[in-house]
Parts: C-alpha cells; sequence; structure tokens
C-alpha cells in the first residue's frame, strides 16, 4: 500500500510539508521514466522532422500531461500542495522557453539535420533531470540549514532580472565557445554524422559523433539556466517531491516546444521583460520570506501566469501592427 502522508500547515509554515514515502518517489519517476521510453521508442524511434501540426498537438499533450500530474498533487495533498506544484510548473516552463531558443542557435551553429534534433534533445533532456535533481535536493538542503541562503537567492534573481531587461539583444553565441574545443580535446572526435548516434566507430577506434559535442553544450546551458530557475522555483515551494515533479514535467515537453517556437523568437519581443518581471517577483518574494512576510502561494501563480500571458499578448499584438504597417507601405500590385 502506497503511503503519503500530508503534514497539515496550521502552524503557518510558509511551504506544504509533505512526507512522501519510498513508493510514491518511486511511482512518479516510474511514470517520467514511462513517458520518456513512450517518446523515444514509440513516437520518435524513427529520425524525421515534426510539422508544425505534429509539434502542436504534442506541446499540447506535455501540458495536459503536465497539468494531470499537478492535478493528481493538487487532490491528493491539497490546495496548497495543488498551488506551490503549478507555481514550480509555471516558473520552470516559461523561464525554460529562452532555453528553447539558446538550443535553435546551438543546433543551427553545428548544422544538426532536422530528422537527428530531435534524438539529441532527448538526451540533453535526461541529462538536464538528473542535474536538476542533485541542484534541487542540494537547494533545499541550504534554504534548510541557513535561512539567509533565501536572501542570497532572492539578491541574486533581482540582478538576473535587472541584467535580462538591460542586456538588450547582444548576445554570444553559446557554441563559440573555449569550452567546445576542451570537449574536442578530452573527447576522441569525428567530424562525420553517423545517423543520430552519439558514437561511432572508425578505423577501429570508438570516436564521438559532432552530435555529442552539441549534446555536451546542450547540457552545459541547462545547467546556466538552472542556475537561475531552480532559486526561483525554490521561492514557490520547499518540498522536494513538488520541486522536482514540477521541474521534470516543465522540462519534458520542451522538445516539442522547441520545435513549435524555435524560428519564432522574433515574434515574441517582450519575452525578456516577461521573464524578468518574474524572476524580479519571486526574487522579492524569497526575501520578504525570510523577514517571515509570505505572499500567498495563489497570489504567486496568478502573478506568474498573468505576467506570461501579457507578455505573449503584447509581443503577438506588437507583431501583426508591424505586418499591418509594412502590407500598408506596399503600393498596389498594378503600380509595382
Amino acid at each position: 500500500m502506497l503511503v503519503a502522508t500530508f503534514a497539515s500547515d496550521s502552524t503557518g509554515s510558509r511551504f506544504v510539508n509533505l512526507d512522501i514515502s519510498v513508493e510514491v518517489w518511486g511511482a512518479a519517476l516510474a511514470a517520467i521514466a514511462a513517458l520518456l521510453l513512450i517518446d523515444i521508442l514509440i513516437l520518435h524511434r524513427v529520425p524525421k522532422v515534426p510539422t508544425v501540426r505534429r509539434a502542436a498537438l504534442e506541446t499540447m499533450s506535455w501540458l495536459l500531461v503536465g497539468a494531470s500530474f499537478g492535478l493528481v498533487v493538487l487532490a491528493t495533498w491539497g490546495a496548497k500542495a495543488g498551488g506551490e506544484w503549478f507555481s514550480g510548473y509555471l516558473i520552470e516552463y516559461s523561464l525554460s522557453i529562452d532555453n528553447v531558443f539558446v538550443w535553435a542557435i546551438i543546433l543551427s551553429h553545428f548544422k544538426v539535420p532536422s530528422n537527428y534534433q530531435h534524438r539529441v534533445l532527448f538526451w540533453g533532456v535526461f541529462g538536464a533531470l538528473v542535474m536538476r535533481a542533485g541542484f534541487i535536493f542540494a537547494g533545499i538542503a541550504l534554504v534548510n540549514r541557513f535561512e539567509i541562503t533565501l536572501v542570497l537567492f532572492g539578491v541574486f534573481l533581482l540582478y538576473t532580472a535587472v541584467k535580462l531587461v538591460l542586456g538588450g539583444e547582444d548576445e554570444s553565441n553559446p557554441a563559440d565557445s573555449k569550452f567546445m574545443a576542451l570537449v574536442h580535446r578530452l573527447v576522441p572526435s569525428t567530424d562525420n554524422l553517423d545517423g543520430q548516434k552519439l558514437f561511432t566507430r572508425e578505423n577501429g577506434k570508438r570516436l564521438a559523433t559532432p552530435l555529442f559535442a552539441v549534446l555536451v553544450l546542450v547540457e552545459l546551458t541547462d545547467v546556466l539556466f538552472a542556475v537561475d530557475s531552480v532559486p526561483a522555483v525554490l521561492a514557490v515551494s520547499g518540498e522536494q517531491f513538488i520541486v522536482f515533479t514540477s521541474n521534470a514535467f516543465a522540462i519534458m515537453g520542451l522538445r516539442s516546444l522547441y520545435f513549435l517556437l524555435a524560428d519564432m523568437r522574433a515574434r515574441f519581443s517582450y519575452l525578456q521583460e516577461g521573464l524578468a518581471i518574474i524572476l524580479a517577483f519571486v526574487g522579492v518574494k524569497m526575501i520578504l520570506t525570510f523577514f517571515d512576510v509570505h505572499i500567498e502561494t495563489w497570489i504567486s501563480l496568478l502573478v506568474i501566469a498573468l505576467v506570461m500571458l501579457a507578455s505573449v499578448g503584447f509581443s503577438l499584438r506588437d507583431t501583426r501592427d508591424d505586418t499591418i504597417s509594412i502590407s500598408e507601405e506596399m503600393p498596389p500590385a498594378d503600380e509595382r
């Protein structure tokens, strides 16, 4: 019998406190593993380029799967736990959108064939789940042991928010780095692809294909993004099960989101500002929590959702206005 008791938060603790059994952890990890296996062995067993329609359907499916798991948390452990789960999910998903565009830069720079990109991103997501687990458990342990960490995380998120606003569009290409030269130096490699394999054999030697170097860089960018997103999620929950599973279900849906949005970055002109507002909000929330000023979970959830909807809405409105103004400036066909 699965045992997962809800520790009452009537004492006024800032976060829900769950006693999650090994069986429940095992069931959640098994569900995540099963979804990944279905994705790689059934849905994407044959390398091919997803159509926009298929990418949209898969994105909606992953959102539905994530929401379903969140509803299970809500039904099993109550409104507070459910609110924290959905807040963490929304934070991770929204902050990961920028990661999707960085993937597009990397895959484009290394000219990875479109039909092989899903396999690289699959292993990238798998590695991200493992690394996020380490970040999350370490971060929660630090917060529990040294509460001043809340302030440090909060200040760091405020700094990141300011940098997002002031940084503009001047971004360095993550593929142009000494790190990649180091990978080639440490791992015997070839410049030739062998389908979607990460390693191949040439002249009897086992060599890494270019896809392996791309995978390493994808993992590196996820580590860099986790430095922002994990502290942000810790602002809305201190429960390991909630933080990890909300991160996991958000991350698993990023591959389909990539194929849907990779070429649409220019249309999301207010994305940076939206992410900056979210980071600033959760940064302030962490600092206030240290001083025993608590913002209700439902307020956090509402703010995050409204900011993301507003940034997408304003971006699409500007794109539509630009399209209209361009069409108005074009002379009629018979005058050209």
